[in-house]
């Protein structure tokens, strides 16, 4: 898994695609979208208020490190966080290995949460899923 992974963003670095040519972001596109409204109401330049979560998915240091060690190179530094396509590809990362399933509950929750160990209390995250929701139906419906 993790060289198919590190074969997708060596793909999309290499060759100047952009995430949404690649089968996964096809799967996650809807979502990711609705996540980023809510997240960041789509600025890649936007900072949290405590300074934490950053750029069009407000994505933490702890989840660049993550990535990296999911892939097992240093494919992306803090200052990726600020490139609405490398943001993406850090999310599909991320989905891929915690979320193997595919589900979009899950993923929203969990990208919420932060936490796998976090998806059993869905009590936390239930706020931030239903607006993610609201918002997906909404752009859905256009």
């Amino acid at each position: 898994m993790k060289k198919f992974l590190l074969l997708i963003v060596m793909t999309i670095v290499s060759h100047g695609a952009s995430a949404q040519d690649i089968d996964l972001d096809k799967k996650w596109g809807a979502v990711v979208e609705a996540i980023a409204q809510v997240e960041s109401e789509g600025r890649p330049d936007l900072v949290s208020r405590n300074g934490l979560y950053v750029g069009y998915l407000q994505i933490s240091k702890i989840l660049v490190r993550q990535c990296n060690q999911i892939l097992g190179t240093q494919a992306y530094t803090y200052n990726d966080r600020y490139d609405k396509q490398k943001s993406i590809e850090m999310f599909i990362i991320y989905q891929e290995h915690f979320n193997k399933e595919g589900n979009m509950e899950k993923a929203i929750r969990l990208w919420c949460s932060g936490d796998i160990r976090c998806m059993k209390r869905k009590r936390a995250t239930e706020g931030y899923y239903r607006r993610v929701m609201r918002k997906y139906t909404e752009m859905a419906s256009r």
